[in-house]
Protein backbone atom coordinates (compact mmCIF):
# COMPACT_ATOMS: atom_id res chain seq x y z
CA UNK A 1 0.00 0.00 0.00
CA UNK A 2 2.74 2.47 1.00
CA UNK A 3 4.70 1.43 -2.04
CA UNK A 4 2.14 2.37 -4.49
CA UNK A 5 1.10 5.97 -2.42
CA UNK A 6 4.88 6.83 -2.99
CA UNK A 7 4.83 5.86 -6.54
CA UNK A 8 1.38 8.03 -6.86
CA UNK A 9 3.08 11.49 -5.20
CA UNK A 10 6.03 10.70 -7.75
CA UNK A 11 3.56 10.34 -10.40
CA UNK A 12 1.74 13.42 -9.49
CA UNK A 13 4.78 15.79 -9.07
CA UNK A 14 5.45 14.48 -12.58
CA UNK A 15 2.42 15.03 -14.17
CA UNK A 16 1.56 18.49 -12.42
CA UNK A 17 4.72 20.19 -11.45
CA UNK A 18 4.93 22.06 -7.95
CA UNK A 19 2.63 20.66 -5.34
CA UNK A 20 1.79 21.43 -1.72
CA UNK A 21 2.08 19.59 1.02
CA UNK A 22 -2.11 19.83 1.54
CA UNK A 23 -2.84 19.41 -2.17
CA UNK A 24 -0.86 16.29 -2.02
CA UNK A 25 -2.57 14.83 1.10
CA UNK A 26 -5.42 15.79 -0.77
CA UNK A 27 -4.94 14.25 -3.88
CA UNK A 28 -3.59 10.84 -1.90
CA UNK A 29 -5.88 11.22 0.79
CA UNK A 30 -3.62 10.63 3.74
CA UNK A 31 -2.51 13.36 6.10
CA UNK A 32 -0.28 15.85 5.71
CA UNK A 33 2.49 14.53 8.14
CA UNK A 34 2.11 11.51 5.92
CA UNK A 35 3.21 13.14 2.60
CA UNK A 36 6.19 14.54 4.68
CA UNK A 37 7.30 11.13 6.18
CA UNK A 38 6.91 10.01 1.96
CA UNK A 39 8.60 12.65 0.45
CA UNK A 40 11.57 11.92 3.12
CA UNK A 41 11.55 8.16 1.94
CA UNK A 42 11.71 9.24 -2.03
CA UNK A 43 14.27 11.56 -1.33
CA UNK A 44 16.21 9.01 0.58
CA UNK A 45 15.93 7.03 -2.84
CA UNK A 46 17.64 9.17 -4.54
CA UNK A 47 14.44 10.80 -6.44
CA UNK A 48 15.39 14.55 -6.60
CA UNK A 49 12.49 16.21 -5.25
CA UNK A 50 12.81 19.57 -3.59
CA UNK A 51 10.74 21.64 -1.33
CA UNK A 52 10.44 25.40 -2.31
CA UNK A 53 9.92 27.88 0.88
CA UNK A 54 7.10 30.78 1.10
CA UNK A 55 3.68 31.32 0.43
CA UNK A 56 3.94 29.97 -3.07
CA UNK A 57 6.37 27.47 -2.47
CA UNK A 58 5.66 23.31 -2.59
CA UNK A 59 7.26 20.24 -3.61
CA UNK A 60 8.76 19.56 -6.88
CA UNK A 61 10.89 17.21 -9.16
CA UNK A 62 13.90 18.37 -10.33
CA UNK A 63 13.91 20.01 -13.87
CA UNK A 64 14.42 17.49 -16.81
CA UNK A 65 13.84 13.86 -14.33
CA UNK A 66 11.15 11.64 -15.35
CA UNK A 67 10.43 8.37 -14.10
CA UNK A 68 9.62 5.39 -15.58
CA UNK A 69 7.49 3.70 -13.40
CA UNK A 70 4.47 3.95 -14.87
CA UNK A 71 3.30 0.24 -15.35
CA UNK A 72 -0.50 -0.37 -15.77
CA UNK A 73 -1.85 -3.14 -13.04
CA UNK A 74 -4.47 -5.54 -14.11
CA UNK A 75 -7.52 -3.70 -12.20
CA UNK A 76 -5.85 -0.48 -13.95
CA UNK A 77 -5.81 -1.59 -17.11
CA UNK A 78 -9.53 -2.87 -16.17
CA UNK A 79 -10.70 0.29 -15.24
CA UNK A 80 -9.26 2.06 -18.40
CA UNK A 81 -10.72 0.37 -20.42
CA UNK A 82 -14.40 0.36 -18.43
CA UNK A 83 -13.54 4.70 -18.80
CA UNK A 84 -13.51 4.70 -22.25
CA UNK A 85 -17.80 5.77 -23.07
CA UNK A 86 -17.78 5.06 -26.61
CA UNK A 87 -21.44 6.70 -26.75
CA UNK A 88 -20.56 9.93 -25.36
CA UNK A 89 -17.11 9.83 -27.33
CA UNK A 90 -18.87 9.62 -30.29
CA UNK A 91 -21.58 12.41 -29.46
CA UNK A 92 -18.49 14.70 -28.85
CA UNK A 93 -16.79 13.98 -32.18
CA UNK A 94 -14.06 11.47 -30.94
CA UNK A 95 -15.02 8.01 -31.49
CA UNK A 96 -12.23 7.77 -34.42
CA UNK A 97 -9.94 9.25 -31.95
CA UNK A 98 -10.93 6.96 -28.95
CA UNK A 99 -11.04 3.82 -31.15
CA UNK A 100 -7.28 4.93 -32.82
CA UNK A 101 -6.28 5.75 -28.71
CA UNK A 102 -7.56 1.81 -27.64
CA UNK A 103 -5.92 0.49 -30.25
CA UNK A 104 -2.27 1.70 -29.54
CA UNK A 105 -3.07 0.70 -25.90
CA UNK A 106 -4.10 -2.58 -26.97
CA UNK A 107 -0.72 -2.70 -28.93
CA UNK A 108 1.23 -1.06 -25.68
CA UNK A 109 -0.11 -3.35 -23.26
CA UNK A 110 1.28 -7.28 -22.57
CA UNK A 111 -0.97 -9.76 -23.95
CA UNK A 112 -2.11 -10.78 -20.61
CA UNK A 113 -3.44 -7.00 -19.45
CA UNK A 114 -4.70 -6.64 -23.08
CA UNK A 115 -7.20 -9.64 -22.69
CA UNK A 116 -8.10 -8.27 -19.23
CA UNK A 117 -9.04 -5.13 -20.65
CA UNK A 118 -10.70 -6.60 -23.08
CA UNK A 119 -12.77 -8.90 -20.90
CA UNK A 120 -13.79 -5.76 -19.30
CA UNK A 121 -15.60 -3.91 -21.90
CA UNK A 122 -17.52 -7.32 -22.72
CA UNK A 123 -18.88 -7.55 -19.28
CA UNK A 124 -20.00 -4.24 -18.53
CA UNK A 125 -21.78 -1.82 -20.61
CA UNK A 126 -22.45 1.63 -19.97
CA UNK A 127 -26.43 3.39 -20.97
CA UNK A 128 -26.56 6.69 -19.81
CA UNK A 129 -30.05 7.69 -21.15
CA UNK A 130 -33.17 7.09 -18.55
CA UNK A 131 -35.63 4.46 -19.62
CA UNK A 132 -38.01 5.34 -22.47
CA UNK A 133 -36.32 8.02 -23.72
CA UNK A 134 -35.15 8.51 -27.15
CA UNK A 135 -31.51 10.59 -26.98
CA UNK A 136 -32.28 14.34 -27.19
CA UNK A 137 -31.21 15.82 -30.56
CA UNK A 138 -27.75 17.94 -30.39
CA UNK A 139 -26.79 19.12 -33.33
CA UNK A 140 -24.50 21.78 -32.36
CA UNK A 141 -22.75 19.42 -29.48
CA UNK A 142 -19.50 18.53 -31.52
CA UNK A 143 -18.74 22.34 -32.26
CA UNK A 144 -19.26 23.03 -28.68
CA UNK A 145 -17.16 21.07 -27.33
CA UNK A 146 -14.00 22.12 -29.98
CA UNK A 147 -14.80 25.37 -28.93
CA UNK A 148 -13.95 24.03 -25.02
CA UNK A 149 -11.08 22.77 -26.27
CA UNK A 150 -10.06 25.76 -27.97
CA UNK A 151 -11.12 28.28 -25.21
CA UNK A 152 -13.01 30.08 -27.81
CA UNK A 153 -15.96 31.99 -27.43
CA UNK A 154 -19.55 30.92 -28.91
CA UNK A 155 -22.54 32.84 -30.05
CA UNK A 156 -26.03 31.04 -29.24
CA UNK A 157 -29.09 31.23 -30.01
CA UNK A 158 -31.03 29.46 -26.96
CA UNK A 159 -34.75 28.64 -26.57
CA UNK A 160 -35.34 28.43 -22.79
CA UNK A 161 -38.91 28.19 -20.22
CA UNK A 162 -39.33 31.80 -19.67
CA UNK A 163 -40.15 34.82 -21.99
CA UNK A 164 -38.46 35.58 -24.33
CA UNK A 165 -38.48 32.22 -24.97
CA UNK A 166 -35.32 32.69 -27.69
CA UNK A 167 -32.38 34.85 -26.38
CA UNK A 168 -28.75 35.17 -27.84
CA UNK A 169 -25.69 35.38 -25.96
CA UNK A 170 -22.09 35.57 -25.98
CA UNK A 171 -20.39 32.84 -23.83
CA UNK A 172 -17.09 31.27 -23.01
CA UNK A 173 -17.60 28.03 -22.72
CA UNK A 174 -15.98 25.79 -19.90
CA UNK A 175 -16.95 22.55 -20.41
CA UNK A 176 -19.79 20.07 -21.33
CA UNK A 177 -21.71 17.59 -18.81
CA UNK A 178 -23.27 14.50 -19.30
CA UNK A 179 -26.07 13.58 -17.37
CA UNK A 180 -28.83 10.85 -16.99
CA UNK A 181 -28.19 10.87 -20.80
CA UNK A 182 -28.68 14.88 -21.45
CA UNK A 183 -25.71 16.88 -22.39
CA UNK A 184 -25.27 20.61 -20.41
CA UNK A 185 -22.98 23.25 -21.56
CA UNK A 186 -21.22 24.91 -18.59
CA UNK A 187 -20.27 28.51 -19.52
CA UNK A 188 -19.15 31.61 -18.55
CA UNK A 189 -22.18 34.55 -19.20
CA UNK A 190 -20.46 37.94 -17.87
CA UNK A 191 -19.20 37.69 -14.75
CA UNK A 192 -22.13 34.94 -14.13
CA UNK A 193 -21.26 30.33 -14.29
CA UNK A 194 -24.39 29.39 -16.11
CA UNK A 195 -25.44 25.73 -17.41
CA UNK A 196 -27.41 25.18 -20.59
CA UNK A 197 -29.25 22.20 -21.83
CA UNK A 198 -27.04 21.44 -24.92
CA UNK A 199 -30.36 20.54 -27.01
CA UNK A 200 -31.88 24.11 -26.76
CA UNK A 201 -29.22 25.57 -28.48
CA UNK A 202 -31.34 26.18 -32.15
CA UNK A 203 -27.91 27.81 -33.45
CA UNK A 204 -24.26 28.61 -32.62
CA UNK A 205 -20.95 30.08 -34.34
CA UNK A 206 -17.98 29.28 -32.98
CA UNK A 207 -16.13 32.75 -33.02
CA UNK A 208 -12.19 33.18 -33.58
CA UNK A 209 -12.45 35.29 -29.93
CA UNK A 210 -10.48 33.33 -27.70
CA UNK A 211 -10.83 33.98 -23.51
CA UNK A 212 -8.59 33.10 -20.60
CA UNK A 213 -10.14 30.53 -18.40
CA UNK A 214 -10.63 31.16 -14.84
CA UNK A 215 -7.57 29.68 -13.03
CA UNK A 216 -9.22 28.09 -9.98
CA UNK A 217 -12.25 26.80 -11.64
CA UNK A 218 -13.30 23.09 -10.94
CA UNK A 219 -16.29 21.64 -13.82
CA UNK A 220 -16.80 18.33 -11.28
CA UNK A 221 -16.61 20.56 -8.27
CA UNK A 222 -19.23 23.28 -9.98
CA UNK A 223 -21.37 20.54 -10.98
CA UNK A 224 -22.13 18.72 -7.88
CA UNK A 225 -22.49 22.31 -6.01
CA UNK A 226 -25.10 23.26 -8.77
CA UNK A 227 -27.16 19.69 -8.84
CA UNK A 228 -27.62 19.99 -5.33
CA UNK A 229 -28.56 23.84 -5.38
CA UNK A 230 -31.33 22.79 -8.71
CA UNK A 231 -32.76 20.40 -6.73
CA UNK A 232 -33.08 21.81 -3.98
CA UNK A 233 -34.40 25.05 -5.45
CA UNK A 234 -37.16 23.52 -7.52
CA UNK A 235 -38.69 21.48 -4.91
CA UNK A 236 -40.00 24.69 -3.13
CA UNK A 237 -43.33 22.79 -1.67
CA UNK A 238 -44.13 19.25 -0.18
CA UNK A 239 -47.34 17.26 0.07
CA UNK A 240 -48.38 15.67 3.09
CA UNK A 241 -50.02 12.12 2.67
CA UNK A 242 -51.12 8.69 3.07
CA UNK A 243 -49.98 6.03 0.82
CA UNK A 244 -49.88 2.38 0.88
CA UNK A 245 -46.08 0.55 1.36
CA UNK A 246 -46.74 -0.83 -2.18
CA UNK A 247 -47.06 3.03 -3.31
CA UNK A 248 -44.04 3.99 -1.62
CA UNK A 249 -41.78 1.59 -3.14
CA UNK A 250 -43.82 1.89 -6.48
CA UNK A 251 -42.53 6.08 -6.15
CA UNK A 252 -38.75 4.61 -7.28
CA UNK A 253 -39.85 3.46 -10.77
CA UNK A 254 -41.99 6.70 -11.79
CA UNK A 255 -40.97 9.60 -9.51
CA UNK A 256 -38.16 11.59 -9.58
CA UNK A 257 -35.52 10.12 -7.30
CA UNK A 258 -35.20 13.44 -5.27
CA UNK A 259 -39.22 12.83 -4.82
CA UNK A 260 -39.09 8.92 -3.28
CA UNK A 261 -36.23 9.50 -1.42
CA UNK A 262 -37.67 11.83 0.55
CA UNK A 263 -40.68 9.87 0.75
CA UNK A 264 -38.94 7.38 2.13
CA UNK A 265 -36.51 9.28 4.48
CA UNK A 266 -40.10 11.06 5.90
CA UNK A 267 -41.91 7.85 6.07
CA UNK A 268 -43.75 7.03 9.51
CA UNK A 269 -44.47 3.08 10.87
CA UNK A 270 -47.26 1.48 8.43
CA UNK A 271 -50.55 0.65 10.26
CA UNK A 272 -52.59 -2.95 10.58
CA UNK A 273 -53.88 -2.16 6.80
CA UNK A 274 -50.79 -1.44 5.47
CA UNK A 275 -50.68 2.57 5.33
CA UNK A 276 -48.29 4.87 6.15
CA UNK A 277 -48.01 8.90 6.18
CA UNK A 278 -45.02 10.69 5.01
CA UNK A 279 -44.61 13.95 3.25
CA UNK A 280 -43.41 14.41 -0.46
CA UNK A 281 -41.05 17.56 -2.22
CA UNK A 282 -43.19 18.63 -5.14
CA UNK A 283 -42.36 21.66 -7.12
CA UNK A 284 -45.79 23.26 -7.15
CA UNK A 285 -49.56 22.06 -6.69
CA UNK A 286 -50.01 21.06 -10.20
CA UNK A 287 -46.78 19.25 -10.35
CA UNK A 288 -47.65 17.14 -7.15
CA UNK A 289 -50.94 16.52 -8.99
CA UNK A 290 -49.57 14.92 -12.12
CA UNK A 291 -46.67 13.04 -10.14
CA UNK A 292 -48.69 11.44 -7.43
CA UNK A 293 -51.48 10.39 -9.80
CA UNK A 294 -48.78 7.82 -10.66
CA UNK A 295 -49.85 5.91 -7.76
CA UNK A 296 -53.72 6.14 -8.64
CA UNK A 297 -56.01 4.52 -5.39
CA UNK A 298 -52.85 3.88 -3.56
CA UNK A 299 -52.19 7.29 -2.32
CA UNK A 300 -54.72 9.98 -0.49
CA UNK A 301 -53.53 13.75 -0.09
CA UNK A 302 -53.88 15.12 3.21
CA UNK A 303 -52.33 18.81 2.30
CA UNK A 304 -52.53 21.65 1.26
CA UNK A 305 -55.91 21.62 0.88
CA UNK A 306 -55.50 22.95 -2.68
CA UNK A 307 -54.06 19.95 -3.89
CA UNK A 308 -56.47 17.50 -2.16
CA UNK A 309 -59.05 19.60 -3.55
CA UNK A 310 -57.62 18.69 -7.06
CA UNK A 311 -57.48 15.30 -6.23
CA UNK A 312 -61.19 15.02 -5.66
CA UNK A 313 -62.13 17.10 -8.91
CA UNK A 314 -60.20 14.31 -10.49
CA UNK A 315 -61.93 11.45 -8.51
CA UNK A 316 -65.47 12.49 -9.23
CA UNK A 317 -64.22 12.97 -12.69
CA UNK A 318 -62.87 9.65 -13.02
CA UNK A 319 -65.95 8.14 -11.55
CA UNK A 320 -68.19 9.79 -13.67
CA UNK A 321 -66.08 8.02 -16.84
CA UNK A 322 -66.10 4.68 -15.14
CA UNK A 323 -68.95 4.48 -13.12
CA UNK A 324 -69.61 1.18 -11.18
CA UNK A 325 -71.07 -1.67 -13.00
CA UNK A 326 -74.83 -2.37 -11.92
CA UNK A 327 -74.37 -5.97 -10.22
CA UNK A 328 -71.33 -4.09 -8.14
CA UNK A 329 -73.38 -1.22 -7.06
CA UNK A 330 -76.52 -3.06 -5.75
CA UNK A 331 -80.05 -3.86 -7.18
CA UNK A 332 -80.91 0.08 -7.01
CA UNK A 333 -78.59 3.13 -8.51
CA UNK A 334 -79.24 4.53 -4.72
CA UNK A 335 -76.98 2.16 -2.99
CA UNK A 336 -74.30 3.19 -5.41
CA UNK A 337 -71.12 5.32 -3.28
CA UNK A 338 -71.08 8.99 -4.71
CA UNK A 339 -67.36 8.93 -4.96
CA UNK A 340 -64.06 6.65 -4.87
CA UNK A 341 -63.98 4.48 -1.96
CA UNK A 342 -60.71 5.31 0.18
CA UNK A 343 -59.38 2.55 1.72
CA UNK A 344 -58.04 2.68 5.13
Amino acid sequence: MRASRLVSLLLLLQTRGRMTAQELAGALEVSVRTVYRDVESLSAAGVPVYADRGPAGGYRLLEGYRTRLTGLTAPEAEALFLAGMPGPAADLGLGPVLAAAELKLLAALPDELADRGGRARQRFHLDAPGWFRNPEPTPHLTALARAVWEDRLVEVRYRRWKTPREVTRVLAPLGVVLKAGRWYLVARSGEQVRTYRVGAVLDLVVLDERFDRLADFDLAGFWREWTARYERGVYRDEARVRMTVAALEFMSYVSPPEMSRAARAAAGAPDESGWLETTVPIESVRHGHVELLKLGAEVEVLAPAELRERFTATAHALAGLYPLPAEAAGTSGADAPAGPVVRR
